[in-house]
């Protein structure tokens, strides 16, 4: 059999990639690498000495910063708000399946924040919860602004969804006798599971992640990408690096959960799809 040689463009071309890949997660492998320093190491290369010093001191009481409390509210955040966008995004998606009055204007309205600037919203709501004299908080607030960001990526994700969704299965239950309630619960949300997990993953990791919308409403108490930036400007040992290192493996541990959501329904629902073939 001959063998097909490599031109000199697929070894450009691959090389571009190669370094592509290298300035997307070179700086997060840095990170990973220095957080793993001795108990004498700093924030720079070379290392000195490899221990795992740093990552106990993490969650130890810190002179500057409250890693564990910010952690727990982003992680409460990114819940609630990952409920609210699939939950939202599910009933839009079922509301403008058909045009009614107004429809198109609300469509515009509800993704025109994706293109005004994150910091205005931040400081819109902000000032808006001053002004009705409610102090602004992580819970309410910070709450609406992620909102404000998530709920657009998740109506899209629907519309798009839906847009190719097979209606014939909902009339097929139908036909059998299904009310509207139970065709939703044991046909439509099956069918679209996949795709909600994808919103869901979209919610949490926006909301978990999300900086300038959250900088002028959490109000006393930091989310932890606030706490992080506050900890850049004081703290000077690699704990900082240990807390990198463990806030991007949990967003690993989070995204392979999704991913793995939807594996296992594709997989249950084929399964299905197979028992029905030969009549189980």
């Amino acid at each position: 059999m001959r063998e097909t040689r490599r031109g000199l463009a697929f070894w450009a071309l691959a090389s571009f990639f190669g370094l592509f890949v290298l300035f997307l997660y070179g700086p997060t492998i840095t990170i990973m690498i220095l957080s793993f320093q001795g108990e004498d190491g700093g924030l720079t290369f070379p290392m000195n000495g490899f221990s795992l010093h740093w990552f106990g001191r993490l969650f130890q009481q810190q002179a500057v910063g409250d890693f564990g409390g910010s952690l727990s509210r982003s992680l409460l955040l990114g819940l609630i708000v990952t409920i609210l966008t699939v939950t939202i995004s599910l009933s839009a998606g079922l509301a403008f399946r058909r045009r009614f009055f107004g429809s198109t204007p609300l469509f515009y309205l509800a993704i025109a924040s994706l293109i005004v600037p994150s910091i205005l919203v931040s400081l819109g709501i902000g000032l808006m919860f001053n002004v009705l004299g409610i102090e602004p908080a992580w819970n309410t607030s910070a709450l609406g602004a992620h909102l404000t960001w998530t709920l657009p990526f998740g109506l899209l994700i629907m519309f798009a969804v839906f847009n190719r969704f097979n209606k014939a299965f909902e009339e097929a239950a139908r036909d059998q006798g299904a009310s509207p309630w139970q065709t939703l619960r044991h046909v439509t949300v099956p069918i679209l599971l996949p795709s909600l997990i994808g919103v869901g993953l979209f919610g949490f990791t926006l909301s978990y992640d999300e900086f300038a919308r959250s900088l002028m409403t959490t109000g006393s108490y930091n989310t932890l990408p606030l706490e992080i930036y506050g900890m850049t400007t004081s703290v000077t040992t690699p704990v900082l690096y240990a807390l990198g290192t463990v806030t991007t493996l949990l967003s690993i541990v989070v995204i392979t959960a999704a991913l793995y959501g939807v594996v296992y329904v594709q997989r249950r629902r084929a399964g299905k799809g197979s028992d029905a073939g030969r009549g189980v």
